[in-house]
């Protein structure tokens, strides 16, 4: 049996100049029938379960950001986004920049 996990990442971002280019990509993965249907999925859902084990995957080593897990997996906020990297296990890249940044915008939110 084939599944195929198919991510349609395309889009271009400048930062500092520099062009960023995301392309779609298409995996197909051969796995026997009788594994298959022990997985008891659809291939929609086991499609659906690779491009998250992937993108999870991806994000802890680095090579995603938030943004960008969202985007590929269309939720709809920044919490979705953590709520699913905390499901998967995934725990957040959250620095002291970061940190700095969030305390800066709290500071300018309760200023108004």
């Amino acid at each position: 049996m084939h599944w195929d996990c198919y991510a349609a990442i395309a889009y271009h971002r400048t930062i500092d100049g520099t062009k960023f280019n995301y392309f779609d990509m298409q995996i197909t993965i051969e796995i026997p029938d009788d594994i298959a249907q022990r997985l008891d999925q659809t291939e929609e859902n086991l499609s659906h379960r690779l491009l998250e084990l992937i993108v999870a995957d991806a994000y802890h080593c680095g090579k995603l950001n938030t943004a960008e897990v969202g985007q590929i997996l269309q939720l709809p906020t920044r919490l979705a986004t953590h709520a699913f990297l905390k499901r998967m296990g995934t725990y957040l890249n959250y620095d002291e920049t970061e940190l700095n940044q969030d305390l800066q915008t709290l500071k300018e939110f309760r200023a108004q």
